[in-house]
């Protein structure tokens, strides 16, 4: 299991991510963690890698994608190249992962949810997080966080989408999420709204652009640290889920 504070044993972490979580890391994350392992005679690793890849998967990271690698096609082989979670968590002690900004077209519900769907749906979000979080607690040794989903420009969405992604993720904060258990969020959404619906024209590259402006990635690149170490450290149940 994860020690406490000044361990000295060597926690190796992942993040997995496509661009949104590219302009957060660069925003400073490894020289942080550099920075705390310094000042805390700490021992914690962080690399990163985009998830799925471009090729030959595809560039997808919905709830379908993590559900498709890790539980429909899990093992000790990768899929499609990609590493299955009996593949990463021979080698990490946590591992980060998220959503890029297309999750929060959210359509609307069919009434017939489909676990093997790739349909941007509420009720497929839920079977699909529900089965991933059957699966991450078959590796309790292993913390995983979680990103709320990356949220959409006004411009480059509607209302009901973003009503819907809203409802998803507070679901996933509210009801998906547990206490107690190896797996923990960070409230990256609420960082990028201030609570609303859409991506702060503030915080985007721009307002028809929903990746982040460097400005905004400087500044929640250390929250992620904090909510990071957090968790690590045994408090995550304890400490805001935005790394405030």
């Amino acid at each position: 299991m994860l020690q406490g504070v000044k361990m000295k044993r060597k926690i190796n972490i992942i993040f997995l991510h496509h661009s949104t979580g590219n302009n957060v890391w660069q925003g400073g994350v490894p020289e942080w963690i550099a920075d705390y392992n310094t000042k805390n005679n700490t021992s914690y690793f962080i690399t990163e890698s985009a998830f799925p890849k471009k090729v030959p998967y595809g560039w997808k990271n919905y709830p379908f994608d993590y559900y498709n690698i890790w539980v429909k096609n899990s093992g000790n082989l990768s899929y499609l190249e990609e590493p299955t979670l009996e593949m990463l968590t021979s080698e990490y002690n946590v591992i980060c992962f998220k959503h890029c900004f297309p999750v929060s077209r959210v359509k609307a519900d069919t009434g017939n949810p489909d676990i093997e769907s790739e349909e941007k749906t509420l009720e497929n979000y839920k079977l699909q997080y529900n089965a991933i979080k059957e699966k991450l607690h078959q590796f309790p040794d292993t913390k995983f966080i979680l990103w709320t989903g990356a949220a959409l420009v006004k411009a480059q969405t509607t209302e009901e989408e973003a009503i819907r992604a809203n409802e998803f993720f507070t679901w996933v904060k509210e009801h998906w999420n547990e206490q107690k258990d190896n797996i923990y969020l960070w409230d990256f959404r609420e960082l990028e709204t201030g609570g609303g619906l859409y991506l702060k024209d503030e915080n985007a590259f721009n307002s028809n652009d929903s990746h982040l402006n460097p400005r905004f990635a400087e500044k929640v690149s250390p929250l992620f640290c904090n909510r990071l170490i957090n968790i690590i450290e045994n408090r995550g149940d304890e400490t805001n889920l935005t790394g405030e």
